[in-house]
């Protein structure tokens, strides 16, 4: 005999609150291990393919360890250098940059540009600001996310609990699947798939695009010959998966470097322009339809809202599991409206009424 509802709510309603416990406690602790179970989730359909293809569930892991080893060697040999490299750089050409669109604004709006003006007072502060706080702000991101957890365990925990976990991910899928309560097992499979579905879509999906984005942007820049190509590429590229964000920022960055480069060669100023139209149209018409679909049901603003809400809550942590944790919610509401639209609270005797003779 099930136990009563109340009962049944009791227990995992405290089981939530232990969960929420725990995660905020062992936070930063948890973070190499949910780093490796995001990029086994991630690798798992690649894995299935390959097994597909007649390989076992060990080769085919080793196959993508191997793989995604010489990425990351190449990697870290080819572009982070650089990218560290530009991204100084860019920091301390920032108040340059500034200086130069002052004496621009000044020749071409000189009303507007008075001494003490408060434009010019602005582009004055946000430059000074942002070459003394640029590499302060990087640094301190840096040492809120590693200030438990040092590099070793990063670099070294997180590939090894992902091998793991992407060469036994069927296994313990069957084994939760074991141990979920026999007459809530259904619906709670029907949950999983769709959130499951949900984040395949999301995650997987939109991480492919902004890696693909990411790469265009970054060796189009650089093939037009703009400064500072390869990070304006890797920002715009990180932030696609917020629609329309990664654009707009990305192209009011590299437009805005064009411009003091190219000024007056308008045929690079239009390049690289074009090179974010191309981006966008490739993004809306193949990239975003083929690797996402229409069925991932996260609106931005949730997106938006799920990200602050639990990296203020958890930090560096819940920034990592928001997206996730976002789109169960969202596949659990809508269930809930459903549930609702069914019941006799939504419906009262109206129904009922009608159905009778």
């Amino acid at each position: 005999m099930a136990l009563p509802v109340r009962t049944q709510l009791k227990y995992w309603g405290l089981a939530a609150a232990v969960f929420a416990v725990i995660l905020w406690f062992l936070g930063d602790v948890l973070l190499p291990f949910v780093l490796g179970g995001a990029i086994a989730y991630f690798l798992d359909p690649v894995a299935d393919r390959l097994e597909r293809l007649g390989l076992s569930r060990g080769m085919a892991t080793g196959t993508i360890t191997v793989a995604t080893g010489l990425l990351f060697v190449i990697l870290a040999l080819a572009v982070v250098p650089a990218l560290v490299r530009q991204t100084t750089q860019l920091v301390d050409f920032a108040p340059q940059l500034f200086r130069n669109l002052q004496s621009f604004l000044t020749e071409q709006f000189p009303s507007v540009m008075v001494e003490d003006s408060p434009v010019r007072s602005a582009l004055v502060s946000i430059g000074d600001t942002v070459k003394e706080r640029g590499a302060e702000l990087l640094n301190t991101a840096l040492t809120s996310a590693l200030s438990v957890i040092n590099i070793l365990l990063l670099f070294v925990i997180v590939p090894v609990v992902a091998v793991y976990m992407l060469l036994d991910w069927d296994n313990m899928v069957a084994r939760i699947d074991e141990l979920l309560p026999r007459d809530h097992a259904p619906v709670i499979r029907r949950l999983a798939r769709d959130v499951d579905a949900t984040l395949a879509g999301f995650i997987r999906g939109m991480g492919s695009v902004c890696l693909i984005l990411g790469t265009y942007y970054a060796v189009a820049l650089w093939l037009v010959g703009l400064q500072f190509g390869l990070v304006v590429g890797v920002v715009a590229g990180m932030l696609t998966f917020i629609p329309y964000v990664g654009a707009i920022v990305g192209g009011v960055l590299a437009i805005g470097l064009a411009l003091f480069q190219f000024w007056g060669d308008w045929f690079w100023i239009a390049a690289v322009a074009g090179v974010f139209f191309f981006g966008q149209f490739l993004e809306g018409n193949f990239l975003t339809p083929k690797l996402v679909g229409d069925s991932v049901g996260l609106h931005p603003v949730w997106l938006i809202l799920a990200l602050s809400v639990f990296g203020t809550l958890f930090g560096f942590i819940g920034m990592l599991v928001a997206v996730p944790l976002a789109a169960a919610l969202g596949v659990f509401a809508r269930f809930l409206v459903e549930q609702y639209t069914d019941s006799r609270l939504y419906r009262g005797l109206t129904d009922e009424e009608q159905e009778q003779p």
